[in-house]
Order: structure tokens, then C-alpha cells, then sequence
């Protein structure tokens, strides 16, 4: 604004000096200004400003506008002031405005969605694990409800048959086999009850077989020994947990009239079964508590996961290989 006005008064000046006509049409038609002209009585000569204007040197605020007052002319062709008022100041601000709200609303777009992927990715794995808990207590509540309903059916009879009463020792051992990888799994008092002792391995497993054989002829599987005696320092009842874990699963998920080996051989433990297998991209998951890797058959998710803490308790290596719909062998290293 003062380099407009140093223009147009040294214009004045030079016209009135040269005895010349004044020219200045492009000042008056700039975009953003209104010029005026004035003589010493502050009446206006030439110009387009429009409103009120104090006649006071120097720069002031004339509501959304600022004024510039210049004297420079010193009465030259009669003007005695030459006033600026801009129009470019209030634009500017509502643009600056404009563009700070539209920045503002991408920014924040931009975070309350990134925030909303933030919050998916760190309250998905609390409701995946809320959903397995879930899956968990339904899977668990199915498992104790055949068990129990077996035990309630056989006991309506006032003579109890055999059959009845092997079926009522079946539920009471399988509802034994539950609570103990429950109390395994949830209570901390697991180590402080571990008694270990050098075991013989092949007596422990022939032992348990007893109790298998029974549920592997319902679905007419042949279970195949080699064992040959292995001695290894270990509680009787963690083996036995790791030991019928694996088994229950290989006659469980195998296939009807299917075979499971049982190899005891070179301080090595191996359980094959010709089952529906598992698929490679969830071998690496079925240690995960409450994981299944089928919704076929019972189970709950938990008795891999013992496993796994029985191994890494006794610095038992293992390795699993499986093949789908042609059977998974687990093999331990004392």
C-alpha cells in the first residue's frame, strides 16, 4: 500500500511539475483497493473509495479493513491526501480460515482412521482370546456333559450290568482325565506337587493301555506296540498327562478301523496315528492354549498345551509331522 501511494504522489507531483494530465486510471481500477483523493479541506476530489475517512497519516483498522493515509503530495493539483483502503485483508483471512478448517478435517479424517485400525489392532487379539475362552468353557461344559449324562444312565438301572459298569468306569476316568488337565492348566501349585523319580516309561504306557484299549475298540482301531524299557527322571503323573494327551488325539481325530504305532525305542517316544491330520499352517498353532485346529470330535484346547509346558519342564525336544486325511505322528526325545 505505501509503494502504491509513493507511486501515485510522485505521478501528482511530476503532472503538476511538467504541466502534464494526470494518468492514473490503473491505479483506480486495481482489484483489492479503493483510492481517493483529497484537498486540505478533506473534501473528495477524485477516487472510488466509498464510506468515511479520517484523514489521519499513517496506517489504522477501518473494521475488516486497513486504511493508509499518505500527505506526500504536499497539495500538488490540489490533493492533499491520497487514502488507500484494502480489501484483501478480510479474503485473505476467511481463505487462511478455510484452508486451516480443510486441513484440520483431512488430519483429523486421517487420524480417526488410522485410529480406528489402531484400536481393531489392539482390541483383536483381546477378542480373540475373549472368543476362545468362550469356545473354551462351551467345549469344556460339552465335555463333562457326555461323561456325566453316560454315568447318570447307567446308574438308573438298580443291577448294574457289565457293560454299564465299564461304561460308568469310562466317564469317571475321563472325567478324572478333565479336572486334571484343568487343575494342571489354571492352578500354580503344579511344581510344588511334582514327585520326581527315575520311571520306567514302558510300564507307565502299558499301564495306560489298559484304559485305551477299551475306547479304541469302539471305533475298531489297532494299536500296535514296539517298546523297549527306557528309564527317565520324570513325576509319574506329568508322563502320564503327556503320554495320554497324545494317545486320546490319535484314536479321537483317526478314522475308523485306523491304526495307531506306538514306537518306544533309543530314548525316543513316537505316536502315529492314520487319522484326518492337520494342515501345515496349523501345526505352529496347535500348542496354543484353547487352539483347535478342528471343530471335529470333543476336546477344548488345552491338552497340546500341556504337552508343550511338560516338554519345556523336562527339556524334552519334539516335533510333530502330519500329513491331512493321512494321519500325524508326534515324536519325543528323552
Amino acid at each position: 500500500m505505501e509503494n502504491i501511494s509513493s507511486q501515485i504522489s510522485s505521478k501528482i507531483i511530476f503532472a503538476h511539475m511538467m504541466d502534464r494530465e494526470l494518468d492514473i486510471d490503473e491505479y483506480l481500477q486495481m482489484q483489492g483497493y479503493e483510492i481517493a483523493f483529497y484537498d486540505k479541506d478533506g473534501n473528495k476530489i477524485l477516487g472510488n473509495s466509498t464510506g468515511k475517512t479520517k484523514l489521519e497519516k499513517g496506517f489504522y483498522q477501518d473494521n475488516n479493513s486497513y486504511v493508509l493515509v499518505d500527505n506526500s503530495t504536499f497539495g500538488h493539483l490540489g490533493v492533499f491526501y491520497i487514502v488507500i483502503k484494502e480489501k484483501l485483508f478480510i479474503t485473505l483471512v476467511e481463505n487462511i480460515k478455510s484452508k486451516i478448517l480443510i486441513v484440520f478435517l483431512i488430519i483429523y479424517s486421517l487420524i480417526s482412521i488410522v485410529g480406528y485400525f489402531l484400536a481393531k489392532l489392539f482390541i483383536k487379539p483381546i477378542k480373540d482370546e475373549r472368543e476362545k475362552l468362550n469356545n473354551f468353557i462351551k467345549d469344556t461344559t460339552h465335555e463333562l456333559n457326555t461323561p456325566i449324562s453316560a454315568i447318570l444312565m447307567s446308574s438308573e438301572s438298580k443291577e448294574l450290568t457289565s457293560k454299564q459298569l465299564e461304561r460308568v468306569k469310562l466317564a469317571v476316568h475321563r472325567i478324572s482325565e478333565i479336572y486334571s488337565d484343568l487343575t494342571y492348566i489354571f492352578l500354580e501349585e503344579k511344581d510344588e506337587n511334582r514327585v520326581i523319580s527315575e520311571l520306567e516309561l514302558k510300564a507307565v504306557i502299558e499301564e495306560q493301555l489298559n484304559y485305551f484299549e477299551v475306547i479304541a475298540q469302539k471305533k475298531k482301531i489297532n494299536i500296535s506296540l514296539d517298546l523297549e524299557e527306557l528309564r527317565y527322571k520324570i513325576d509319574k503323573n506329568d508322563f502320564i498327562r503327556l503320554f495320554n494327551n497324545i494317545l486320546s488325539n490319535a484314536i479321537k481325530y483317526n478314522k475308523k478301523e485306523g491304526k495307531v504305532s506306538i514306537l518306544l525305542k533309543d530314548k525316543t517316544l513316537s505316536i502315529k496315528d492314520t487319522g484326518i491330520g492337520i494342515e501345515k499352517k496349523k501345526v505352529d498353532d496347535i500348542f496354543n492354549r484353547y487352539y483347535r485346529a478342528t471343530t471335529e470330535q470333543g476336546g477344548f484346547g488345552i491338552g497340546l498345551n500341556i504337552v508343550q509346558n511338560i516338554c519345556k519342564a523336562y527339556n524334552i525336544t519334539f516335533k510333530v509331522d502330519s500329513q491331512l486325511k493321512k494321519g500325524t505322528t508326534f515324536t519325543f526325545t528323552f
